[in-house]
């Protein structure tokens, strides 16, 4: 599996890792497969949902 990095969108990271969906759901992320998810980088994302980067970088990357 690639590296996760915060200008990845959210379709992206699960494509690559659908088992992500458990982990963004976990930080608050519950509409993965909205219109938004599939343009909206990881860092985008975070910030709308008011979640620290670091942290959920770190989830994804384990």
């Amino acid at each position: 599996m690639a590296k996760v990095d915060a200008k990845m969108t959210i379709s992206e990271v699960l494509k690559n890792n659908p088992e992500a969906a458990e982990i963004l759901h976990e930080f608050g992320m519950h509409c993965l497969g909205c219109a938004i998810a599939a343009g909206e980088s990881i860092e985008e994302a975070a910030e709308a949902h008011g979640i620290k980067l670091e942290d959920l970088l770190t989830a994804l990357n384990k």
